[in-house]
C-alpha cells in the first residue's frame, strides 16, 4: 500500500521482456505515477486502475485494466482493459489480438461471475442460472493490445497467455478505487458490497 504499482513492479523485475510489457501497456494508458489506492473515493460511482502481468509458456503478458464500481450495488465493470503482449515472433497479428480479445473477455467472465456451487454430495451449478458468466452488457467496451514483437524468439503461442493475469488487474483496479482488497474470485457483489460498507 502506498507504492506506484508500475513503478513498483519495475523495481524488482530483472528480465528485459518482462519489463518491456509493463512499460509498453503502462505507457499507452498514460499511466501517471501515483499511490494506490486513489485518495478520492467518493460518490456513487468509484473508478480505479490497475495493473497485472504474468508469464506462460514463453509468453509475457502486461494488462492494465479500468472499473467502475457502482458503489450501492457492489457491481465491478470492468470497462477497458490495455494488454501489452509478448510471444516472441508473431506470425498472424490479427489471429493474435483475436485471440488476446477472447482471452480478456473469459478472463473478466471467470473473475467477475463465474463459480461453481456445491452442496454435500455434487456440484449444484448446472445450468447458466446457478453458474452465471458475463452477459454481453458487462463485456469490457475497449481492449486496446500492444504487440511486441521478437523475430529473434521462437513463436510462443498465445492460447492463454493474456487470460492469466486479468483476475489480479481487475482485483488491483478495485482495490485503487475502493482501498479494498478482494482476494477471492469471482469478485461479485455480495463479496464486495459488504467490505465498502
Amino acid at each position: 500500500m502506498g507504492a506506484d504499482p508500475v513503478a513498483f513492479r519495475l523495481r524488482y523485475l530483472t528480465a528485459p521482456r518482462d519489463i518491456a510489457v509493463v512499460k509498453a501497456a503502462a505507457e499507452r494508458v498514460g499511466w501517471e505515477p501515483r499511490p494506490l489506492p486513489r485518495p478520492d473515493r467518493n460518490g456513487d460511482t468509484l473508478t480505479g486502475c490497475g495493473i497485472a502481468y504474468a508469464q506462460r509458456s514463453g509468453a509475457v503478458v502486461a494488462i492494465v485494466a479500468e472499473v467502475e464500481i457502482d458503489r450501492r450495488t457492489g457491481k465491478v465493470w470492468a470497462r477497458k482493459f490495455t494488454v501489452a503482449h509478448d510471444c516472441g515472433l508473431i506470425i498472424n497479428p490479427d489471429g493474435l489480438k483475436r485471440c488476446i480479445e477472447g482471452n480478456i473477455v473469459q478472463g473478466t467472465s471467470r473473475a467477475l461471475a463465474e463459480g461453481a456451487a456445491f452442496d454435500r454430495a455434487r456440484v449444484t451449478s448446472t445450468d447458466w442460472l446457478s453458474y452465471p458468466i458475463l452477459d454481453i452488457p458487462e463485456a469490457p467496451e475497449a481492449v486496446d493490445i500492444v504487440l511486441l514483437n521478437r523475430p529473434d524468439l521462437p513463436p510462443a503461442g498465445a492460447g492463454e497467455s493474456s487470460f492469466r493475469p486479468v483476475a489480479a488487474a481487475i482485483a488491483n483496479a478495485v482495490f485503487d478505487a475502493t482501498g479494498v482488497r478482494l482476494r477471492r474470485a469471482p469478485l461479485t457483489p455480495e463479496r464486495l458490497k459488504p467490505a465498502l460498507a
